[in-house]
């Protein structure tokens, strides 16, 4: 049975380093997987009165239903201030409410965190890494998956152009592949 993933981009940006990581990683994937990408940047910001007050907008109705036939998520994350970018959180504030329905449980995940600088995104992947934690979401523990330096690793075109760093992501996605075997 074929495994549905999802590929969860924190950044926004049309030219973004980090989409351009994470979709020649999720290209990786083995036979057996469908890549799915889900958009972020239309979420409404979470406030839990429209949840209460039944006033839940379109854009979370479109997005719990999309993630609830989800059956794995890799995140790609830049790294603003030391943290992920709101709109990644917000997705997963949105997708984990109302409370007891939240569409990340027990769902297994790769965390990919790219950055210009040579700290590679070290507090963004904590950050997000301590959220799905309580998310309940099993975790590729490793290897962890620092891209630092980016730019030099990418051509006009945003396409890798570094056998090492496709090497690295093959592993990474091989061991995602198994956890998500694992866990169904």
């Amino acid at each position: 049975m074929t495994k549905k993933v999802a590929l969860t981009v924190g950044s926004l940006r049309k030219k973004s380093y980090t989409r351009a990581i994470a979709t020649q990683a999720a290209a990786l994937l083995p036979g057996g997987f469908e890549l799915v990408n889900v958009k972020i940047s239309d979420l409404a910001l979470y406030n839990q009165d429209f949840d209460d007050e039944k006033k839940v907008p379109e854009s979370w109705q479109r997005f719990r239903q999309q993630m609830a036939d989800i059956d794995a998520v890799i995140f790609a994350t830049p790294e603003y201030n030391r943290s992920m970018p709101a709109a990644l959180k917000n997705a997963l504030d949105v997708g984990s409410r109302p409370i007891g329905q939240s569409v990340w449980n027990g769902k297994p995940a790769l965390i990919i965190s790219v950055s210009i600088g040579g700290i590679a995104g070290f507090g963004a992947n904590h950050h997000l890494r301590q959220s799905l934690v309580f998310l309940n979401m099993p975790v590729v523990a490793q290897p962890e998956v620092y891209i630092g330096n980016v730019r030099n690793l990418l051509d006009d075109n945003l396409k890798i152009t570094n056998p090492g760093t496709i090497a690295f992501l093959q592993t990474a996605i091989n061991t995602f592949a198994d956890l998500v075997k694992r866990f169904s």
